[in-house]
């Protein structure tokens, strides 16, 4: 297991396709706020939100596998342009499989990052594992890297931010955009 940015599997993340994003506790802080008619909200952090724009530029896809069903997620979904999303699974190693024939992408080819001990058997699938920093133990101890963030504070902008290093895609996404070097956002000179 790895931690935070100076340690981040540079090689497991080279040549990553997918980035597939578990929801409570990975996009949000865990919490599931319902009103006295039964509905529900979320609190998503729209710097994990940029940070998904920002690699979709790059072209690696993005995804939401959840094992709740929620309007909230269907809606910030289509919010971010994230086009792969499977609901109500769980049993996450089925889900994953959904969701690379929906992409037309290899599992093997996919990043997942999930918080609690039902998001195991889709990371097992997957190429690189990750999580947020306040993740379920028994995840924090199988992932391939842990982010200095909690879910739901900048976790999923970290992973972001990670694969587009990795990748070689800083400069064309963050340089040229934003007029920032990896090290003014945390991450380590080579």
């Amino acid at each position: 297991m790895s931690t935070s940015f100076t340690h981040f599997p540079t090689r497991l993340a080279q040549g990553i396709q997918m980035l597939v994003l578990d929801v409570d506790g990975v996009l949000t802080e865990g919490q599931i706020v319902m009103d006295d008619h039964g509905e529900e909200s979320k609190a998503f952090n729209v710097r994990d939100g940029h940070g998904i724009k920002m690699l979709q530029r790059t072209g690696i896809k993005v995804a939401i596998l959840t094992g709740r069903t929620s309007q909230v997620v269907t809606c910030r979904a289509r919010d971010l342009g994230i086009e792969y999303v499977v609901q109500g699974s769980l049993r996450k190693a089925d889900g994953i499989k959904a969701l690379c024939e929906q992409a037309d992408v290899a599992a093997d080819a996919c990043a997942y990052m999930g918080d609690d001990v039902i998001d195991l058997p889709a990371m097992q699938q997957c190429r690189l594992s990750m999580a947020p920093a306040d993740a379920h133990k028994g995840v924090l101890s199988k992932v391939d890297w842990v982010s200095g963030n909690k879910g739901g504070c900048g976790a999923v902008r970290q992973a972001a931010e990670g694969l587009i290093l990795a990748n070689g895609f800083w400069n064309q996404v963050v340089h040229e955009a934003y007029g920032l070097m990896p090290e003014e956002c945390g991450w380590p000179t080579s």
